[in-house]
């Protein structure tokens, strides 16, 4: 029994060192494989918040590409009224779609129109020719590039996109996206994200130590590459001192900062079409030492089961010392129970912390991917085409039908039933003059001042335009205009965009349904004139009514709106000095109300 006991304190050690050597590796392992699953979803969220970021503003340079005005500039670049009318077109479409700027280029590389055209940083008169972004889309592809500017010395994403006129290029036009609203984001947090680009110069950082760092090597090959496109412009690019090894499958990357280094779990996701690498760092100093705690622990349950062991044999060996010293091991198990249980105490209470700041991030990165769906919610703007498309077939169709009819009765002689289908065909040809007049105001740029408009206009013009919408939606509009012929202060193609905005709204809100009427109504309150909208359609739910006018924000499916419609219709009616407000009708339906200044006689005579 003796040597049994001696034997089993030999061993004891030999099993304590072989399970702390063991256990640790196996305990490393696990919350390595932890911290890398949590580590992942960061990365996911990341990529998903730079990708719907630049997603938003991938399609409009080539559709700002088509304005009249950015291709009559490039065929007249010298022309200066042209010029300043794009520049400020150019500085409010920038402000409206929140981008960092847009800018015109000729084929030479010239800068001729820019948003910040009024700005210390101007970019009008500055060659881009070197820049990858112009190279390309000069090509004819869309073109994307990220890079300092050298002009502003402020990082951004560019994209750019042919000018066409005809099958020729005649120019670039480029969008620069801010990107450090989303590089701020990263800056604080748990984990260190950065981007890096393919010749492993760090292009964004939540660190800004870290930024053109290079954890690759900086080669005269890399450094001339990245020179030749001017990427960071004068910016000094430096080595980060790293040092790469693997650890059971996971990248590790120990960065050295003066006498000190830190190492952290690598996890990286490459994005072909920005052509730059997601990584996101996690310190492995908490997980090492999570490892070490539960080595100890179980250590610690090895000793107690060792010692009481030696207990029972000892107990066995001398009876009469069994009672004093399983008495005294009881006190002692007792103390050390209690002071376990008190460190479990400590550690719950910690735990119950850790999961109320993770349930707090859960919902911020839930909040975070409702606002990237919403990003995502940018779709096409060329929705009219199919409309006009139609609503011009018909009579080109039934003009042919009454050109090829008059021809034949030309050659039968009955000439007059001929002049019939003449007059005809001129009556249509009036038709769809009307239409494109209408709608060539309707788009055009107002630059008009703020004047007496008669609603009774304004309306007749708006239901031209939104009669093919109202038509493919089966919709019904009651129009009651009142006794009195109401004059307003505003802008008169200004206030017909916001009423077909807000019919198109009604329409949509309608359409399928049993009940698809619309009604108009005009009347004056007092120094007002108030003019409703009301359709037969859901209604606005008290959530979305407090954001329907913010830009960007939408109900309908994708590529069915930008929601930018209500936000521009919120402030054009701002401007006029009056207000647009919207409510639930008590029998059903939305009420888009709008209240304008109505013009005393005397002002109206005046203006005559």
């Amino acid at each position: 029994m003796k040597y049994r006991f001696l034997l089993l304190l030999l061993l004891l050690p030999v099993a304590v060192v072989t399970l702390a050597v063991q256990g640790n590796v196996v305990a490393t392992r696990s919350y390595m494989q932890e911290a890398s699953a949590q580590a992942n979803t960061a990365l996911r969220l990341a990529v998903a918040a730079l990708s719907g970021h630049l997603n938003r503003y991938q399609a409009l340079p080539a559709l700002i590409a088509d304005h009249d005005d950015i291709k009559e500039l490039v065929t007249r670049a010298r022309d200066r009224r042209l010029r300043d009318s794009v520049n400020g077109y150019l500085k409010e479409i920038n402000a409206l779609l929140k981008s960092s700027d847009i800018y015109v280029i000729t084929p030479d590389g010239d800068t001729i129109a820019a948003s910040n055209y009024d700005g210390p940083a101007s970019f009008v008169g500055q060659n881009f020719s070197y820049r990858p972004y112009f190279q390309d889309a000069l090509r004819g592809v869309q073109s994307r590039f990220y890079a300092l500017g050298t002009t502003s010395l402020k990082r951004g994403y560019y994209f750019g996109s042919p000018i066409r006129i005809g099958e020729e290029i005649r120019g670039v036009i480029v969008f620069k996206v801010d990107i450090e609203t989303i590089e701020a984001s990263w800056q604080g947090g748990e984990y260190k994200i950065f981007v890096s680009d393919p010749e492993g110069i760090i292009f964004m950082s939540g660190d800004p130590e870290w930024l053109y760092a290079g954890i690759l090597p900086l080669t005269p090959d890399r450094l001339a590459r990245t020179e030749a496109s001017r990427r960071y412009a004068n910016a000094i690019l430096h080595p980060l001192p790293v040092a790469r090894s693997e650890v059971e499958g996971h990248a590790l990357m120990k960065v050295s900062s003066g006498d000190s280094a830190r190492e952290y779990l690598v996890l990286s996701h490459y994005m072909p079409e920005a052509d730059w690498t997601v990584n996101v760092l996690t310190d492995t100093a908490s997980v090492r030492t999570q490892a070490l705690t539960t080595v100890a622990a179980a250590i610690l349950l090895l000793c107690l089961a060792g010692l009481a062991i030696a207990i029972l044999i000892q107990r066995r060996a001398r009876l009469r010392e069994r009672m004093l010293m399983q008495a005294q091991a009881q006190e002692e198990l007792e103390r050390r129970v209690a002071e376990r249980t008190a460190d479990l105490a400590r550690v719950n209470a910690q735990i119950e912390a850790e999961i109320a700041e993770r349930r707090l991030t859960e919902q911020q990165l839930r909040q975070t991917q409702a606002d990237l769906v919403q990003a995502g919610k940018l779709a096409g703007l060329g929705q009219m085409s199919a409309a006009l498309s139609h609503e011009f077939n018909q009579p080109l169709a039934a003009a042919k039908t009454y050109a090829d009819s008059a021809a034949l009765l030309i050659e039968r002689g009955r000439t007059t039933e001929a002049s019939d289908n003449v007059r005809r065909i001129s009556g249509l040809i009036d038709r769809m003059a009307a239409i494109s007049r209408h709608l060539r105001n309707f788009a055009r740029k107002p630059n008009e001042k703020l004047g007496p408009v008669p609603l009774v206009d304004v309306i007749h013009d708006t239901m031209e335009i939104v009669a093919t919408r109202l038509k493919a939606a089966k919709a019904a509009i009651d129009i009651d205009l009142g006794h009195e012929a109401l004059v307003v202060r505003a802008g008169s193609v200004r206030l017909q965009q916001v009423l077909v905005n807000v019919i198109s709204n009604a329409a949509d809100a309608v359409e399928g349904l049993d009940d698809r009427a619309i009604s108009l109504r005009t009347w004056r309150e007092g120094d007002m004139a108030v003019l409703t909208i009301r359709d037969r359609g859901p209604g606005v739910a008290p959530a979305i009514a407090e954001r329907i006018f913010d830009p960007f924000y939408t109900t309908k499916g994708i590529g069915k709106g930008l929601g930018l419609g209500l936000s521009i219709s919120y402030n054009i009616i701002k401007d006029f000095g009056g207000s647009l407000t919207v409510s639930n009708h008590s029998e059903g339906g939305a009420v888009f109300r709008i209240e304008l200044a109505v013009v005393p006689e005397a002002e109206q005579e005046a203006a005559e």
